[in-house]
């Protein structure tokens, strides 16, 4: 079992105009949490300083996973509508493979 997040949907067309989906997917993972202790006394103020600018800026680089890319699917509208699940941006999906079949369950 995989967990993955929904990156993107965009629209798209394919080389005959059949307007279809891209759909981005990708996988969720846990970052373990530690703490260097810094040596020297310039180095925890450096580290501290560097903290607090990272509580106060938002700043998209810093997450509690590692996001590396796992599926990208091109469907048509026919296709998508077919596969009976309606993705959405961030949702995060448990995908199971197995015998030559792939299934997509909701994670809650």
């Amino acid at each position: 079992m995989v967990l993955v997040r929904v990156q993107r949907i965009e629209s798209i067309r394919d080389p005959e105009g059949v307007l279809g989906k891209r759909i981005e997917l990708i996988e969720e993972r846990k970052i373990p949490r530690f703490s260097i202790q810094p040596a020297t006394e310039e180095a925890r103020m450096v580290q501290s300083v560097v903290q607090a600018l990272q509580q106060q800026l938002p700043m998209q680089t810093i997450r509690t996973g590692l996001n590396l890319p796992k599926i990208i699917l091109f469907l048509t509208e026919q296709e998508y509508d077919q596969l009976g699940i309606k993705f959405d941006v961030n949702q995060v999906y448990e995908i199971d493979l197995s015998s030559e079949t792939i299934k997509f369950s909701k994670t809650t």
